[in-house]
């Protein structure tokens, strides 16, 4: 198994929250802490690192990243938008994410709007990107042991160029939140 191998079965890129994963039913938050571990805990780095917290929801709840909860309950619409939390906040702020989450927020509260095939669409994408993500990856390790370096050298170079291509991304995705910022801005001129 190559190096890049090992660290996307670390990584558990594409273990998600499924739309049959949540339940039908409202749940506490504590219930809802419980299914988030239960999917994502094996990924984390260590054993200080935590998935999702009570101070985490309710700092998303005051922040209007997901439509207002109910009877301190979560159904499943909010399951689906703190799982869509939890994936972009890895790489984009707190106000970026609301930037993001607000038209789907939006949509919820005044459309027939279909979080669930939106949100079916956001894990197959997810499905998608893990694959792509090894395959990206294991040409960055080709890269690397074409440079000739000793094995810490490799492992700094590797380093780095995943930075690189992390910063990358992340800025592209910036660049595309001042988009629909610009865009939502545009359309209620």
């Amino acid at each position: 198994m190559s190096k890049s191998e090992k660290i996307v079965q670390k990584l558990d890129l594409e273990s998600t929250i499924t739309e049959e994963d949540i339940p039908a039913i409202d749940l506490y938050m504590d219930q809802v802490i419980q299914l988030f571990d239960a999917k994502y805990n094996e990924s984390l780095r260590n054993e200080d690192e935590k998935v999702l917290t009570k101070t985490m929801i309710n700092n998303y709840a005051k922040g209007k990243l997901f439509i207002p909860i109910k009877n301190k309950k979560y159904s499943k619409q909010h399951i689906m938008l703190i799982s869509l939390i939890y994936q972009l906040k890895g790489a984009l702020s707190i106000k970026d994410i609301k930037s993001v989450l607000e038209p789907v927020n939006e949509k919820i509260e005044t459309e027939d709007f279909l979080l669930e095939k939106f949100y079916h669409s956001w894990v197959t994408l997810q499905q998608k990107n893990a694959q792509n993500f090894l395959d990206e990856m294991k040409s960055h390790e080709v890269e690397v042991e074409n440079q000739g370096a000793d094995e810490i050298d490799k492992l700094i170079l590797l380093i780095a160029s995943f930075s690189n291509m992390s910063n990358a991304y992340r800025k592209a995705a910036e660049l595309l939140v001042d988009e629909l910022s610009d865009k939502r801005k545009e359309t209620k001129k």
